[in-house]
């Protein structure tokens, strides 16, 4: 065979590696688990830190001011820094509004050694804390929520034993960028951590969704968080990590209630968004970047150049292994297109998403050595996230 063949043939057999071994990945039946009513409603503390979002809060914060939670609930709402008059914002939409009741605190510019949006928990965990809430829910600003929201993950939790439930939100897609890039990312983050792995109670994989964390207050203090995680980037995955290492229970699904209303109407908005972290992904490591690039590019990349050279040089070989990987990577991505109610076409446009992804992870790894770091609503960090061990 030819060096293309072998090379497409390396593709199908990672192919299907991934369709049967990683997990299930692809498969989108991650939802919230059984659930009953607890007997007793526990009571909850709302943390929503907030830097800049004047134009999102509108859209989100009523969702969290009507949940119909029938026990004890507040909301601890973080105005970081802001510019744009965040906090007002906030006020005034719960004087308007009404429903569960809202704090409004600032608490200053972050201290060395912590990054995004973790000083802000902080100090709204503090403040949720003197009320002694038994749970955490740790919501983004830009997350709206069904009203039975907090009440099924409260369910969930009890029901489940969960000290950590997490459900990630349902990011919008109405732009053509979105509809290419933002199905992707999600199917990405599940190749990484596939669920099942995560929710399986012996499993070491850990990962959770921070736009939508309802924690165990408890669970909290055992793993010392936030200030165990202040250094991490990519906060959400640190924190189920924290948890799962001292020996909490943590569950990660797809939500069905939970969306984002964060638009990303250009390519230039997503790529900011998923150069931000990228490198920290790769623990800042050259040579992991340097193996992540040579695995995208075999497994996203490799199918469909094969297929076209096969064709061309009349290599049957090339030519339908790697028509068979593509039809495979197809397969796997259409259940993630149906969630976010995408046309099926749109998976055979996988490998070119991947190569954007590509280049947004490079990208990422050289603002990183430029000492540009990771940004995050105009704070750049360029200190490295600690390991997951550490």
């Amino acid at each position: 065979m030819s060096a293309v063949a072998w090379i497409a043939v390396g593709s199908l057999v990672a192919w299907v590696w991934l369709l049967l071994g990683q997990g299930f990945f692809w498969r989108t039946d991650q939802r919230l688990p059984s659930r009953a009513a607890p007997e007793r409603w526990p009571s909850v503390a709302v943390v929503v830190p907030a830097r800049d979002e004047a134009a999102m809060l509108p859209v989100s914060l009523p969702s969290l001011l009507a949940q119909d939670y029938p026990g004890p609930v507040e909301i601890f709402l973080v105005d970081d820094c802001s510019k744009d008059g965040t906090g007002d914002v906030a006020r005034a939409l719960s004087v308007r509004y009404g429903g569960v009741p809202v704090t409004v605190v600032s608490p200053g510019e972050p201290e060395p050694g912590w990054t995004g949006k973790l000083w802000a928990v902080r100090h709204g965990m503090a403040l949720a804390r003197a009320r002694e809430p038994e749970y955490l829910l740790l919501t983004d600003a830009d997350i709206a929520h069904e009203p039975d929201s907090l009440r099924e993950l409260v369910s969930a939790a009890e029901t489940g034993g969960f000290d950590l439930v997490s459900q990630m939100a349902r990011l919008r897609v109405a732009s053509v960028w979105e509809r290419l890039v933002v199905p992707a990312f999600v199917y990405f983050f599940s190749q990484l951590y596939p669920f099942r792995w995560i929710n399986r109670n012996t499993g070491r994989t850990a990962a959770a969704a921070g736009g939508c964390a309802l924690l165990r207050t408890e669970a909290a203090v055992r793993a010392g968080v936030p200030d165990s995680i202040r250094q991490a980037v990519i906060d959400d995955v640190s924190l189920a990590r924290a948890v799962r290492r001292s020996g909490g229970r943590i569950w990660l699904g797809l939500a069905e209630r939970v969306d984002s209303v964060r638009p990303y109407p250009g390519l230039g908005d997503l790529w900011r968004m998923v150069a931000r972290s990228a490198y920290a992904q790769l623990r800042h490591h050259p040579l992991v970047l340097l193996g992540t690039v040579l695995g995208l590019v075999l497994v996203y990349l490799v199918p469909p150049a094969a297929l076209a050279a096969g064709v061309l040089e009349g290599d049957a070989v090339a030519a339908w292994a790697g028509g068979l990987a593509w039809a495979v990577m197809a397969g796997t991505y259409m259940p993630m297109l149906g969630y976010y109610r995408q046309s099926l076409w749109l998976a055979p446009l996988l490998p070119f998403t991947a190569l954007l992804y590509l280049l947004m992870t490079v990208d990422s790894a050289v603002r990183h050595h430029r000492g540009r770091g990771a940004a995050w609503k105009g704070r750049t960090y360029t200190r490295p996230e600690a390991a997951p061990d550490q």
